[in-house]
């Protein structure tokens, strides 16, 4: 696969993503809960998480409004985090944040982070990146209050 075709397959999850929102619609019940807004552009998304007995990340639901970066993005991280342990869950923001700040240079790691490597080329666009990143800091920050 070149890497025209491999950054067509990956626009084309994001778009996918940003039409059919896994994960959308808040829930009652959640743990914990994170509202996050970006105003550079005006995303934002309220986030909850939902417990697993065993402390971990049953599943997440979300609700915002933004561009299609921050809505895959959600979306995407809906379908990487369910049924994590919390280790996990930190370990896959931190990869995600890497991968955001490597500018380009890294491709991510797809048995980590799923089809959210797709975000990789947003890396090179730094008013793009708080966009990708917005679903992730407010995981992280539902996190660190529950």
């Amino acid at each position: 696969m070149t890497s025209s075709d491999l950054q067509n397959l990956y626009q084309q999850v994001i778009l996918d993503h940003a039409k059919q929102k896994h994960g959308y619609g808040l829930r009652e019940g959640a743990a914990s809960s994170s509202h996050q807004l970006n105003p550079t552009c005006g995303d934002e998304v309220t986030l909850n998480v939902y417990a697993a007995p065993d402390g971990g990340v049953q599943s997440i639901s979300w609700e915002g409004h933004g561009c299609s970066i921050s809505t895959a993005s959600a979306s995407l991280l809906n379908d990487i985090v369910s049924d994590a342990s919390r280790e996990e869950v930190t370990h896959k923001i931190g990869a995600f944040r890497e991968l955001m700040q490597s500018k380009g240079t890294i491709d991510g790691d797809e048995e980590l982070l799923g089809d959210a490597v797709a975000l990789a080329g947003v890396s090179r666009y730094v008013t793009r990146i708080k966009c990708a990143m917005l679903p992730w800091v407010a995981l992280e920050d539902a996190l660190a209050k529950a």
